[in-house]
């Protein structure tokens, strides 16, 4: 599931960007691609709960809002699998320790 994008997290990225007040639909467009995308390659974060994961979303969406998304992958890839080997991790975790709970 996919949260909307705040006003709040817009006012963030447009601070850190140094954008005005003319470009919320379009910075929300794009966040939310940011969102979905490293959602579906790092796992399910949420953005307003993981500082790592809504710094990842934030790099993404400048990449985007300046025509230069072919280069965040290769850029990122650090941080990326970093995410995703967290996630797999905390997964297979939860799911070891849901094992030793079954009735025999």
């Amino acid at each position: 599931m996919v949260e909307p994008i705040t006003q709040e997290i817009i006012e963030e990225f447009k601070l850190r960007m140094r954008l005005g007040d003319d470009e919320d639909d379009n910075l929300r467009r794009i966040l939310k691609a940011s969102l979905e995308d490293l959602r579906d390659v790092c796992g399910d974060y949420d953005i307003n709960t993981s500082g790592r994961f809504k710094e990842l979303v934030f790099e993404r969406s400048r990449y985007v809002y300046n025509d230069a998304l072919e280069y965040f992958h290769t850029n990122f890839l650090t941080q990326i699998n970093n995410l995703s080997i967290a996630k797999a991790l905390e997964s297979s975790s939860s799911s070891v320790e849901g094992e030793g709970n079954e009735a025999i």
